[in-house]
């Protein structure tokens, strides 16, 4: 075999395993409700880091059988008249499980008190975002002067970061405060679920859904002034 022959073949293997792993995605895609509740094409989880990460979890998540319903990208008002993403969403009979998605590679810390955590990547770059913790915790404020459910109790936080990463020092004690990787996450929430009492039945988990349904799906001048807000909050 000449030297061109056999660059040829890995350069056709290569373009096989891409073809195949593009097709693996795709068929999970389109066996999900995630296109209908996000509204994101399957071009716009391939080719967005943040879109791909809120999938998976999505798609993981629908493999829970107790009744349960699922929501993506909400947008809540705030009191400063700014609004609030929530990036997943999921009403249970157990409570009501608020997701933030960090599809993130590299080294993470965490800061007990301050504002923004840190991801360090291989060659030394640091990133600085928004304390996820703190992230969520407007959102489940956003969530109680929408549904009128202000007992702190019926809220689950959730923040899910990518199996890519590698978490340091990141351990969080607060009640209903889970921070933890993706292969974890549907075992964790399995888990919680089977620890937790009901607190709704599954009339209340469809009120509230629908409640909740008026929040999606947000148009182009809503999503950009979220952005530029989030923005602000880290620079």
């Amino acid at each position: 075999m000449t030297l061109y022959t056999f660059l040829a073949v890995i350069i056709l293997l290569a373009i096989g395993f891409v073809i195949l792993y593009v097709l693996s995605i795709y068929l999970k895609y389109r066996k999900s409700s995630y296109k209908n509740s996000s509204g994101n094409s399957f071009l716009q989880i391939l080719f967005d880091k943040g879109n791909y990460g809120e999938f998976l979890i999505f798609s993981r998540l629908e493999k829970i059988e107790r009744h349960h319903r699922l929501l993506t990208n909400i947008y809540l008002p705030k009191s400063d008249g700014s609004t609030t993403e929530i990036d997943i969403l999921m009403i249970a009979e157990t409570g009501i499980y608020v997701f933030e998605s960090k599809n993130y590679s590299g080294w993470i810390f965490r800061d007990e008190k301050g504002r923004t955590w840190t991801q360090v990547l291989e060659n030394k770059q640091k990133n600085h975002f928004y304390n996820p913790v703190w992230q969520n915790n407007g959102h489940i404020t956003a969530l109680k002067h929408a549904t009128g459910l202000r007992n702190p109790e019926l809220y689950k936080s959730y923040i899910v970061f990518s199996e890519r990463c590698t978490l340091k020092k990141v351990n969080v004690n607060l009640p209903n405060v889970f921070v933890m990787k993706r292969d974890s996450l549907l075992r964790n929430v399995k888990l919680d679920m089977m620890s937790s009492p009901n607190v709704f039945d599954p009339e209340q988990v469809d009120r509230i859904y629908v409640k909740l349904m008026g929040f999606t799906h947000a148009d182009s001048y809503t999503r950009s002034a979220h952005i530029e807000n989030v923005r602000s909050k880290i620079s």
